[in-house]
């Protein structure tokens, strides 16, 4: 009895030392970052520019896993099934966690997920057909008023149908959505003149901007982007309190240890401070996060706030994947 004591005592302590050691080679293999959309988004492009950056510093493989469906819900559903090891994690955003529940997810937005850090803040702009009258948020108002309901606004996404929600009671105007199965359909349509308005984020607009294709009507955040600063605010064009700024943050499992989370974190954070990283997404239209917000409380407090202020408006609005 005391020999099988023993041995139970020792292996024990091995398993111990065993979790210890774990903890202390984190990462082991490879880090795997869920992108819970097809290739070429800007979604995947910020996230291998964050990959790239991380492999040196962590010094294992960062590897993106593209999983596309659902409106994003597929890669969120992957990441809630993933080990909380710190293998896995995903590149969020206010479509897969915030704003999808306006879908019959499987899964608690406030308590599924361990946040990482935040990446960037994300212009939204409102942009209009370059055949349309008005070139400022102003004039767009007067024409919405003067031709009520006639105006076609694309409705792509759940962020897309509160912007516009949004932007009508804001103003008192009336237009027409148009349905589309996400905004590169609907960006096609409004460089064709088909539709009127269209609500993305700035990194999807910004090739169709730069070609004269379209025109940029305002930034729908409080401030102005320092990534594309010459597009003036929402409230600098007369309605003040229509904001709705997208963003990027790093998600890991519910459980996950924090010493994982800890250098994940710290990598993340590194890649973020490189002028490099800055300049390139710069050029995607994106804002680094600042540092306050790019710890995992600061995520964490980032996230509570988003949820907090937008789930009664979607709730209100009755919104649904209809």
């Amino acid at each position: 009895m005391r020999r099988l004591l023993l041995t139970a005592i020792a292996l024990a302590l091995c398993a111990v030392a065993s979790v210890g050691v774990q903890a202390q080679t984190y990462p082991s293999r490879p880090v795997t970052i869920i992108v819970p959309f097809p290739p070429g988004g800007s979604t995947d492009a910020a996230a291998r520019i964050m990959a790239e950056g991380m492999r040196p510093i962590l010094r294992r493989p960062v590897v993106i896993e593209n999983v596309a469906g659902g409106s994003g819900l597929a890669g969120v559903e992957r990441l809630v099934r993933a080990a909380p090891d710190g293998y896995t994690i995903d590149i969020g955003q206010w479509d897969t966690h915030v704003g999808s529940i306006i879908y019959n997810i499987a899964y608690d937005l406030e308590k599924d997920f361990t946040p990482i850090g935040l990446i960037s803040v994300n212009p939204q702009l409102l942009l209009a057909r370059k055949t349309l009258e008005p070139s400022d948020l102003k004039g767009l108002v007067a024409w919405m008023k003067a031709n009520p309901g006639k105006g076609m606004y694309a409705n792509q996404n759940a962020a897309a149908r509160v912007a516009g929600l949004l932007l009508q009671k804001a103003t008192g105007t009336e237009f027409q959505y148009v349905p589309y199965q996400g905004a590169a359909p609907a960006m096609i349509d409004l460089v064709a003149g088909k539709i009127d308005l269209l609500v993305v984020q700035a990194a999807a607009a910004l090739p169709q901007m730069r070609a004269g294709s379209v025109k940029a009507i305002a930034n729908l955040s409080p401030q102005r982007s320092a990534a594309i600063p010459n597009i003036p605010t929402t409230g600098e064009g007369g309605v003040p309190g229509f904001y709705m700024t997208g963003w990027f943050g790093f998600f890991a499992p519910k459980a996950t240890p924090r010493t994982a989370i800890g250098k994940l974190n710290a990598a993340m954070v590194q890649v973020l401070a490189n002028p490099k990283t800055r300049t390139r997404f710069a050029e995607l239209g994106l804002d680094v996060a600042p540092r306050s917000l790019q710890t995992p409380e600061g995520l964490a407090a980032f996230h509570k706030v988003e949820m907090e202020a937008w789930w009664p408006i979607i709730r209100a609005a009755g919104i649904t994947t209809q």
